[in-house]
């Protein structure tokens, strides 16, 4: 048996939306706590399948974890196991995160290749460039990044891209070893700024946070410390597509409206009325049927990837055509194989996928390659005749905490359904 969500379009979105903290920030800041040892307690958390994974990875390293509700409680001990096993790793991306804490605070590590979302290769090697920079031997043996480091030092580190991972990796690495270290061309995502601040509050030594170099002083040792975790704009963004394809009238709250800067403005292009007047969010008024625009995706402060797929879904009921282009990660265009199921009229290139907009989408079964592809399918689903089936949902189930229960209250007639699979 398998469970899957079950859509019947034509409901226009109206209401508020609470957004609570970041999955791509939450992940790492447990990470981050295995530094100190003692408690270290994260709150605003959201209730995703990912955080349960990764206390998992966290226990196996010899930490206490309490998950309760909102509340992430974490107790590292003194002595850690630098050892990150396959069974607990493979299941999300993220749990890669723990490495750089592990060289940093035992100075060894074996962390088994992750798995997570099936959206393209995500190479180790500048985690790997920037470790070694630091002091430490790194290779890929049997399966696992492994690293180990008599001691590290401060290093001049230039990323090539500037990669989310790498940049989190290094920089939990680097507040333990001796001297300074600076990373340029560092990623400069909201969620890294939230890393750096609970980092800071343990008493790490970094400044530029938010800029594309981070300068690292190394102390001795860290505390445990309490921190409330950022909103996910990842989340409100996409309630605010969801806005902007059903038509709909949305307060998006919880999450700082600047660090969705171009994304708003590009539905503003696309004819929505957007009002940033609220203290904690804004509001998106579509009066009619979108009009066609151009994304681009690109590292922060650039168009997010992880919101392709709700810019082609939008892009398939605008009226016009739109060109999306694909910079960061080339399996994410899987996705518009299910919108033409759906009967998007799509076709890709490269990197590039172009579509014609259509007045409406058609309901068929489709499937969810991954958190983001499943969150698309469920809008596009919302602006399709008929009920529309997205199978897989436990993708979804591991980034949007409540997602059924947001869009019921919003108006969406929707409902989870477990029933054998279609395939």
């Amino acid at each position: 048996m398998s469970e899957h969500f079950r859509i019947c379009g034509g409901a226009r979105l109206t209401g508020e939306v609470q957004v609570v903290g970041a999955k791509n920030s939450v992940l790492k800041l447990m990470a981050a706590a295995l530094l100190a040892e003692g408690t270290t307690t994260l709150t605003n958390c959201p209730e995703i399948l990912d955080v349960p994974l990764m206390a998992d990875v966290l226990r196996g390293l010899g930490c206490e974890v309490e998950v309760t509700g909102s509340q992430v409680r974490i107790i590292a001990p003194a002595e850690l196991k630098h050892e990150a096993d396959y069974g607990s790793v493979s299941k999300l991306r993220a749990s890669v995160c723990v490495l750089g804490p592990l060289v940093g605070r035992c100075r060894r590590a074996k962390v088994a290749l992750p798995g997570g979302d099936a959206i393209g290769s995500r190479p180790l090697d500048m985690h790997q460039n920037g470790l070694r920079k630091l002091g430490a031997r790194s290779e890929i043996e049997h399966g696992c990044v492994v690293a180990e480091a008599e001691g590290l030092h401060g290093a001049q580190i230039w990323l090539d891209f500037p990669s989310v991972g790498a940049t989190e990796n290094i920089l939990m690495a680097a507040v333990l070893a001796e001297g300074t270290t600076v990373i340029d061309n560092a990623a400069r995502e909201p969620e890294i700024v939230d890393l750096c601040v609970m980092l800071q509050q343990m008493g790490a030594r970094i400044s530029g946070a938010g800029t594309s170099t981070l300068t690292v002083e190394g102390v001795d040792a860290l505390s445990p410390t309490e921190h409330r975790v950022l909103g996910d704009r990842i989340v409100g963004a996409t309630w605010a597509f969801a806005a902007a394809m059903t038509r709909g009238d949305v307060t998006v709250r919880g999450v700082d409206p600047h660090h969705l800067d171009l994304v708003l403005e590009k539905l503003r292009l696309a004819g929505a009325e957007v009002d940033l007047s609220w203290p904690d969010g804004f509001r998106v008024v579509m009066p009619g049927r979108p009009t066609a625009v151009d994304f681009v995706t690109l590292p922060y402060p650039g168009f997010a990837t992880d919101l392709q797929p709700m810019a082609i879904a939008l892009s398939a009921i605008a009226e016009g055509t739109s060109m999306i282009t694909e910079n960061v990660f080339e399996a994410r265009f899987r996705f518009v194989e299910e919108m033409i199921r759906l009967g998007a009229d799509a076709r890709t290139d490269g990197h590039h996928a172009v579509v014609r907009g259509i007045e409406r989408l058609s309901s068929a079964p489709v499937w969810a390659s991954d958190i983001r592809a499943g969150a698309g399918l469920v809008l596009a689903g919302l602006c399709a005749e008929g009920a529309t089936d997205v199978w897989d949902v436990f993708h979804i189930d591991r980034g949007y905490p409540r997602f059924l229960e947001n869009l019921t209250a919003l108006g969406a007639d929707v409902q989870r359904v477990t029933a054998p699979p279609e395939r």
